[in-house]
């Protein structure tokens, strides 16, 4: 398949009689068929991809400094924050589910997809019987706006806790790891252990702009080394101390547990919640790995690692129990003791990149779904899309980590603060999978409903031992993430209102062919880009620059750059181009689609990609017009002996070009689709002159040109609608990158059209 490319000319609709029609509709089904096929093999390849076994697991050795280093470090705080009182002195990408949710169901907030976005090889989806549970759900989730309102406020609220962990996960683990000076030198006061805990977080945040790569090569050594440090430790404590504490994993022990104790061993659990922190950051963190890479470092190195060090602590704890504050660094064979502190701060730094890069992963999903302020994205590796580095991002967690390792200075504390992200971020997650399972997955109710059930039994436990932590700390990742929401959900609400403005402000087609191919103007020798949110229709944009200016370009095209809640694009998928008008009127549209991992390319590879498919548009247009006349319809020149004919001798499947053709007048005539199929290497002269004039026009120079929309509430409105839109929005779009910047647009071609909208 050579390409894909979106036809739209001026006619009515087909109209075919007696056989002929039979025999077109027969070809459209086998062409319908045998392009189903293939888009199917496509997304087969697309979805199941595989690695060499030699890549595997070089990537899943690289996976446990960047995925598995927070989980690991664990075993420093655990025990203490699980039993603070022992002694008389003393946490998936949630977008990305949203993003499968999109796909299933018409939940989008901004409704800008097209039914061309489904012919995607990455567009996975499923269809359900129109009265099973699915269907009901889906209409249900669809019948108003506030259900899809809250739908992402549940989601936001999941995503800012996540960040919020990408701020609480570098305090909590270096300032535990860097306590243990004081347990060989207790004359050490916590300012200095601060003070190293600041030094390494800075350290920290320094390195990222290397990438995920190259990180991932320089902590997983540090990790793997990690886990055998304490998988050791923790068989010699086994063995020294206490062999029968491996009886704690009959549960049975659970339940003498809390049958002995009353408050204090219900609201343990949120220590014990710390143990699993890491795994929030998890599944935002697959974008960066490979899942199979990711699942055999945790089968074959975490999980075993683990169990042995907790174990190992606990039979040291059962002989020494005043030293639970401790328990880490006390456990530790005395010769030993130094090297393994190295490799513990060395270990804690690690555990910070889980977080880290989830947080990175999940503001390029924000972004891709208008969610968050335009921020500058680097992409840190050519192999895989998923490892990036947002600049911005960075260092706003680092100043904030820095914040909360100052101004608590205690592990406790932040270790309730931690612990409180981490459940909300759970429960977040089960919900959305509740949804996946009826949606996407079609489960049974019966099924659904006892993983629903089961699931928030145990994350409503923890929940309910958090609550209890709320004013030792627990309060903070709710300030964190109440911040952030409020970010997200104004900026959001912002976009929603300029989608609107433009939908609502269309210039009628019918206004557009009463100006005439001149279109009331002196056309100038160039190709005019005009950058727009919509996918269809023209921009008031257009109509404002028309009207106060006296020329326009000879070449027009309105360029829509949309991304889609899918993972990417193809690259011999992403622009879909048709005509806007006549002939004559040289106007077009081309629509730039990506996915929320794909990389915004400079704007010379974009401007080179998008004249390539307008001129495989242009020669795809004449070739099936096939010189028949401008009254002609296309069903005439389109019977099965000429597309024979056009087709050759040949294989059938080399070097086709598919496209649709439908009215381009969409606002004002019901379309009737019909698919045609035809060889690129045919040639025809219908488009030649186009084509000349095109290049022509291309030569004479392109301009940018972008609409520089402006938001303000009415006088009218609410006073928390002032405060959001002509303050906070105002300020955010005031500081955040143009989007010149984001698609990489040269300055001296840009030209930016002024407006301003009240909402």
């Amino acid at each position: 398949m050579a390409g894909r490319v979106e036809a739209a000319t001026m006619g009515g609709e087909i109209d075919e009689e007696g056989d002929e029609r039979g025999s077109m509709w027969e070809l459209d089904q086998k062409l319908d068929q045998s392009m189903d096929e293939e888009a199917g093999r496509l997304r087969n390849m697309y979805r199941e991809k595989k690695f060499s076994a030699l890549l595997l697991l070089q990537l899943s050795f690289q996976s446990l400094g960047v995925v598995y280093g927070d989980l690991g470090t664990s075993p420093l705080y655990v025990f203490y924050n699980t039993f603070p009182h022992a002694n008389d002195n003393g946490q998936g990408g949630t977008l990305a589910l949203y993003s499968l949710l999109c796909r299933h169901a018409k939940v989008k907030t901004i409704q800008n997809q097209h039914r061309t976005d489904e012919e995607l090889t990455t567009y996975s989806r499923t269809t359900f019987h129109e009265h099973s549970f699915a269907a009901k759900t889906k209409r249900w989730l669809e019948k108003r706006t506030s259900r899809k309102t809250a739908l992402l406020i549940i989601v936001l609220v999941g995503t800012c806790m996540v960040i919020g962990d990408g701020i609480l996960t570098p305090a909590i683990s270096v300032l535990s790891a860097a306590g243990g000076l004081r347990v060989n030198l207790p004359h050490i006061s916590n300012g200095i252990v601060v003070f190293v805990a600041v030094v390494i977080l800075v350290s920290l945040f320094s390195v990222q702009h290397y990438g995920t790569d190259r990180v991932g090569w320089l902590f997983a050594p540090i990790v793997f080394l990690w886990f055998l440090s304490i998988a050791s430790i923790g068989m010699y404590n086994i063995w020294k101390h206490d062999t029968s504490v491996l009886k704690a994993f009959s549960p049975v022990y659970i339940y003498r547990y809390f049958k002995r104790g009353g408050r204090d061993r219900w609201t343990s659990l949120g220590g014990i919640m710390l143990s699993i922190t890491g795994i929030e950051a998890l599944f935002a963190d697959l974008s960066h790995f490979p899942v199979s890479a990711v699942q055999i470092a945790f089968t074959v190195i975490v999980f075993p690692c683990l169990l042995l060090a907790y174990s190992g602590q606990a039979a040291y704890i059962r002989r020494y129990p005043d030293h639970v504050a401790d328990a880490f660094y006390r456990s530790i064979p005395g010769s030993v003791y130094w090297p393994m502190f190295i490799i513990a701060t060395a270990a804690a730094i690690v555990a910070s990149q889980a977080t880290i890069s989830a947080t990175f992963s999940l503001v390029k999903q924000a972004l891709a779904h208008g969610c968050f302020p335009r921020v500058k994205v680097v992409h840190t590796s050519r192999k895989f899309l998923g490892q990036i580095y947002v600049p911005d991002i960075n260092w706003i967690l680092m100043i904030l980590c820095i914040a909360v390792t100052a101004g608590f200075k205690n592990q406790s504390q932040i270790g309730n603060a931690y612990g409180t992200a981490v459940v909300i971020v759970m429960l977040v997650t089960t919900l959305l999978m509740t949804l996946i399972m009826i949606l996407v997955w079609r489960c049974h109710w019966v099924l659904v409903l006892i993983f629903t059930i089961l699931s928030l039994v145990v994350e409503c436990t923890y929940f309910s031992a958090m609550l209890f932590k709320i004013d030792q700390g627990g309060w903070v990742p709710l300030v964190i993430a109440a911040a952030f929401l409020l970010i997200m959900s104004v900026w959001h609400y912002g976009t929603l209102k300029r989608y609107e403005f433009e939908m609502h402000s269309r210039v009628s087609m019918a206004w557009i062919l009463g100006l005439g191919p001149s279109l009331g103007l002196v056309r100038v020798p160039g190709v005019g880009l005009v950058y727009t949110e919509l996918a269809s229709g023209v921009p008031h944009i257009f109509s404002h620059f028309i009207t106060n200016l006296p020329a326009i370009h000879s070449v027009v095209v309105f360029v829509c750059v949309k991304n889609l809640p899918v993972y990417t694009v193809p690259e011999e998928e992403r622009f879909l181009v048709k005509r806007i008008g006549p002939k004559n009127f040289h106007m077009f549209r081309c629509v730039a689609r990506y996915g929320y991992r794909d990389l915004h390319k400079k704007d010379d590879d974009f401007e080179k990609r998008l004249f390539e498919s307008l001129f495989l548009y242009v020669r795809l247009e004449s070739m099936m017009e096939g010189g028949c006349s401008d009254s002609d319809e296309y069903s005439n020149c389109g019977s099965q002996q000429q597309l024979k004919d056009k087709l050759g001798n040949g294989n059938e499947n080399e070097n086709l070009a598919t496209f649709d053709t439908f009215d381009s007048i969409e606002s004002i005539t019901p379309v009737k689709r019909v698919s045609h199929t035809v060889t690129a290497s045919s040639q025809m002269s219908g488009g030649v002159d186009e084509l000349e004039f095109i290049n022509r026009c291309r030569d004479a120079g392109v301009v940018h040109i972008m609409g520089n929309t402006v938001i303000r509430a009415r006088r009218e409105a609410r006073f928390y609608k002032k405060i959001a839109i002509d303050y906070v929005y105002a300020f955010l779009r005031k500081i955040c990158r143009e989007h010149s910047a984001i698609y990489n647009v040269p300055q001296e071609s840009l030209l930016n059209v002024g407006q301003i909208f009240y909402v």
